[in-house]
């Protein structure tokens, strides 16, 4: 039965611990390489200042001269030579020179390596125990060497007779190596007072970072994190909606293909959010967090935006927005709306044709075959939509006929008349009805809606269609009070609405951008003509309409301007 194993230690765990590992080895490394330096820099120091005092001493015009008198086979093991050396000025200069000094020894040669002064007066007129040979070859010599004394880093000086320039003898002065490791000693504990602090500075950052580390990668482990990112990216990319993510300081940090292809942006990471090319009204619900579903639309897609802001632990990490495709929607929308207005008409008509039917059947019945012919002349003449709009002969296309019949019966609903303008002339049949229909539509209803909330008395619509060869011009006026002056230069952007939202799914403030965007698609525009009317009774606001390219098969021809 296999057991588990231990568990395993997290990455930041090893990383804090590697990097003390690094700190601290680094930090060895250097000790090391300084106590080494030190001690080669202290023998140094310790080996000039010998020679310095040896070179004092070796030019001592007496020790010079005295030197000079015991010339080779001059000194023998005598008793009495020992003695008068050691009473002698050689060995005071000596003494008084190592007690000054604080040196080991300072030792006075001939030029056979005898000694003529020694701290240990038992030991003159005897035969140096390292070799003179340097010295006495004219070299200034610096060594480590042991003798009878113990080790020291000693310095050898020739000396020159007082009359001429031939060696006569050797000066050797000794430092205890002793003094050079208690030195040495002394600095090392300096540096490692240095060293430990330093030690404890880096295992202080290197926890410092690991918490850092933690911050950054949310206390998730690199396994996690790839899984993740892995998740994240079968996620966000295969789902049918975009997704636009931006870090704390509004930053994008994530857009998904469904995203760049709706909203119309790139796909850089780590732009501000406002350089990315969103348009003003999804910026606008980004930037306010919005949660509820908001209509906007980008290019050619109506879209439905809404915003969240995004936190872990109760730490800010920036906001998402996602982001759904209402185009094909919005077009069903709008045919299913052509649609319905046509089955109203249709209905209409039948309900009135029935009614016509039972009037005639009736005359036949009662034998009245004279008023039944009448009343079958007038039905022919007047045609089913005359009474429902008067004028909307001067339109041959049935589809537009039945979409403007539709919207006289519903505004006559509402207590508002429909009315044509007296210049409608449209000979041609729509090459687009839904497009059409969509902008002549929602300028209506808006006009519809203007003048059901307004208080004047004479509730009327005013709708003209002008054909100019394939083009389709559309002006609509109505008896309600206008535009308020601070909605004219806002009205055609998204969002702006003079009625509550708060019942309609993505909100309002959606018809007069889409039909202003349905109209530039055909190459034409939609604009406000006048904000309030000055002829009565359509005091109310005016709207233009122009969508070229939406009739075929035109008769009429406009003169060309000469």
């Amino acid at each position: 039965m296999a057991t588990e194993g231990a568990p395993a230690v997290r990455l930041r765990t090893q990383v804090l611990l590697l990097q003390i590992v690094v700190v601290t080895l680094t930090l060895g490394v250097a000790f090391a390489v300084f106590g080494y330096l030190s001690d080669q820099r202290l023998r140094d120091g310790y080996g000039q200042r010998a020679l310095a005092i040896a070179r004092t001493v070796a030019v001592d015009p007496a020790v010079r001269g005295e030197v000079s008198r015991y010339a080779p086979g001059a000194i023998s093991a005598d008793p009495g030579v020992r003695e008068q050396l050691a009473t002698g000025p050689l060995e005071r200069i000596a003494v008084d020179t190592t007690r000054r000094t604080g040196a080991l020894f300072v030792v006075i040669t001939d030029d056979s390596g005898i000694r003529l002064a020694h701290p240990d007066a038992a030991r003159l007129t005897e035969h140096v125990s390292t070799d003179p040979a340097g010295a006495l070859a004219g070299r200034e010599v610096i060594a480590e060497e042991h003798g009878t004394l113990g080790a020291s880093v000693r310095a050898k000086v020739p000396v020159l007779d007082p009359d001429s320039d031939r060696i006569v003898g050797a000066v050797s002065v000794g430092i205890d190596t002793g003094a050079v490791r208690d030195q040495l000693l002394d600095d090392l504990r300096t540096a490692g007072l240095l060293v430990g602090a330093a030690l404890l500075v880096g295992i202080a950052g290197s926890m410092l970072l690991a918490r850092r580390w933690r911050g950054l990668t949310l206390g998730l482990e690199p396994a996690e994190l790839a899984e993740l990112v892995r998740g994240q990216a079968a996620v966000l990319h295969g789902i049918g909606r975009g997704v636009l993510a931006v870090d704390s300081s509004w930053r994008t940090t994530f857009v998904n293909d469904e995203a760049r292809r709706l909203l119309g942006i790139g796909a850089g990471i780590g732009q501000p959010v406002d350089e990315i090319g969103l348009t003003p009204r999804v910026l606008e619900v980004f930037r306010g967090l919005d949660e509820q579903p908001a209509s906007a639309t980008v290019g050619s897609h109506i879209v439905v935006v809404a915003a969240r802001p995004v936190q872990r632990d109760g730490r800010d990490l920036g906001a998402v927005l996602t982001v759904r495709d209402r185009t094909d929607v919005e077009a069903l929308t709008r045919q299913l709306d052509a649609v319905q207005s046509m089955s109203t008409v249709l209905r209409a008509q039948r309900h009135e044709f029935s009614n016509k039917m039972h009037l005639i059947s009736g005359l036949l019945h009662g034998g009245r075959t004279e008023e039944a012919a009448r009343s079958i002349d007038e039905m022919i003449g007047a045609g089913p939509l005359g009474p429902a709009a008067p004028g909307i002969d001067a339109i041959h296309d049935a589809y537009l006929q039945a979409f403007l019949a539709a919207k006289a019966a519903h505004a006559r609903e509402g207590g508002v008349e429909l009315v044509l303008g007296p210049n409608t002339w449209v000979d041609g049949s729509l090459a687009d009805p839904v497009d059409v229909t969509t902008v002549l539509g929602n300028l209506l209803d808006n006009a519809i809606e203007a003048v059901r909330a307004s208080d004047n008395p004479v509730k009327q619509v005013e709708v003209e269609l002008v054909q100019e060869d394939s083009t389709l011009h559309i002006t609509v006026a109505d008896s309600g009070d206008g535009v308020a002056p601070e909605l004219i230069e806002v009205l055609f952007t998204e969002g702006t609405s003079t009625r509550d939202s708060r019942d309609v799914p993505g909100g309002r403030g959606v018809g007069l951008a889409l039909i202003r965007q349905i109209a530039r698609a055909h190459g034409g525009e939609v604009r406000l003509a006048s904000p309030r009317g000055e002829t009565p009774p359509l005091s109310g606001a005016e709207f233009f309409a122009r969508i070229p390219g939406v009739l075929v098969d035109s008769k009429v021809s406009w003169p060309q301007p000469i």
